[in-house]
């Protein structure tokens, strides 16, 4: 990630204006996420890795998005209720946005162009596809819907970029 991409404007979930900057110095998880999804549990071991590592400069950010079979159907009050009455989210959440298309917030234009360890980069797949992002802003990995927040793989990451 760049210093472009830390300075790309987006909002909080509760509308407050944002950026990645915020979150300059520490390592972050970014998630695109979705309360009605097959996954969805995968919450439960994101808000683990938060509560492991938030200490040492580690942050999970939670982005919704509605781009996936519509599995993130709700208002921002509505997913921050379900986020933190189901999961116990304390993580950060930002807006719901487009991370596919025509309609594609830069921050994903951005994202997209890393590969993950199997090659794939370009459009996210699913839900709750994975980018961590080093102290200084530079996109270090990306991992598939299907790998689970505690796979050996991101904890090793993780823990690589502390």
């Amino acid at each position: 990630m760049t210093t472009l991409v830390q300075e790309i404007p987006i909002h909080r979930l509760d509308g407050t204006p944002t950026s990645l900057a915020d979150f300059a110095g520490q390592v972050v998880l970014l998630v695109n996420v979705a309360s009605k999804c097959g996954l969805t549990p995968q919450y439960t071991a994101l808000e683990q890795l938060q509560k492991t590592y938030g200490d040492r400069g580690f942050t999970v950010v939670g982005v919704p998005c509605n781009q996936f079979l519509g599995q993130e159907p709700g208002t921002p009050e509505e997913i921050a209720e379900f986020c933190s009455t189901s999961y116990g989210v304390t993580f950060p959440l930002l807006e719901k946005i487009e991370v596919n298309g025509e309609g594609r917030h830069a921050l994903y234009a951005e994202l997209t162009q890393v590969a993950d360890d199997g090659g794939h980069d370009g459009d996210i797949r699913w839900n709750f596809e994975k980018f961590l992002v080093d102290r200084d802003g530079n996109i270090v990995a990306r991992f598939a819907p299907t790998t689970v927040p505690d796979d050996p793989a991101v904890i090793a990451a993780i823990e690589s970029h502390l």
